[in-house]
């Protein structure tokens, strides 16, 4: 299942309290993208933070993944999971009222 992880800041927390977290932080995504759970990751534009596409059987086994983060074990950041299917729509075109 294809999952679109969104990071949700804590509340009271400032960018200077990410610093000691960031190097192992990014090793630890670096390992993810490696071990092809993370397939895609982007930067966000609207504010600073990530945004990434994971491949898992659930989202509850994304979320357990996701738990071993360094700045979701610090209390930093958590994560929204939106879970994706194939568009299904395009069939439409192939209905037989649309043959033609």
């Amino acid at each position: 299942m294809r999952i679109l992880v969104l990071d949700v800041p804590c509340e009271n927390v400032a960018l200077t309290d990410y610093a000691p977290h960031l190097l192992n932080e990014i090793k630890h995504g670096w390992a993810l993208i490696k071990s092809d759970f993370i397939r895609e990751i982007y930067m966000r534009q609207d504010r600073p933070g990530v945004a990434f596409f994971v491949e898992a059987e659930s989202v509850e086994k994304a979320k357990e993944v996701c738990a071993e983060f360094p700045l979701v074990k610090a209390g930093l950041v958590d994560f929204d999971y939106i879970p994706l299917g194939n568009y299904l729509f395009v069939e439409q075109l192939f209905a037989e009222e649309h043959k033609g």
